[in-house]
């Protein structure tokens, strides 16, 4: 497990550096259309304006420079007392199968540590992924009945057809 502060250390591209870093609001836009291009292709559920404006201090970014443009996010959502939520994970097409959702992941993993979380869920249609970085399946009874707020808004609800995975550290 990396410390989140050791995540804004650059990793080396062929181009040019790439940093894990915390979002900031210049970077709203870049990653509500990366969401909308990976909802588009069925691998997330999309996240509106207004939720990324409310959770930004949730999310981590890519990104090759301090600017705007991103090439990836992830966001760690509190959930409950003893509980987070990885979610919103999404890659650059030409960036994917580089490990950068790994180290994403394994930003907010940290951060929730950090936190005093040591319980992490995702609901997720990439199992394999996340069962790579030691998430497990459960049931979604398992989970706390707050975490399924979200799902109301869902155009899936209440038919989800995503896996609920659950990480203890």
């Amino acid at each position: 497990m990396h410390d989140h502060q050791s995540s804004t250390q650059p990793l080396m591209n062929v181009a040019s550096p790439i940093y894990v870093r915390k979002a900031r609001i210049a970077n709203v836009r870049a990653i509500h259309a990366l969401l909308m291009d990976c909802s588009k292709q069925g691998l997330l559920l999309p996240r509106s304006y207004n939720q990324l404006y409310s959770h930004l201090r949730d999310f981590f970014v890519l990104s090759q420079d301090q600017g705007s443009s991103i090439q990836g996010c992830c966001a760690l959502s509190i959930a409950w007392e003893d509980l987070a939520e990885v979610r919103s994970l999404a890659i650059a097409p030409e960036l994917r199968g580089q490990g950068w959702g790994r180290r994403l992941v394994e930003a907010c993993l940290s951060d929730a540590i950090t936190l005093g979380i040591f319980r992490v869920f995702t609901l997720t249609y990439q199992a394999h992924f996340f069962e790579r970085l030691g998430f497990k399946v459960v049931s979604k009874e398992s989970l706390p009945q707050k975490v399924w707020a979200d799902c109301l808004h869902c155009p899936k609800f209440p038919d989800c057809d995503e896996i609920a995975m659950c990480i203890e550290m």
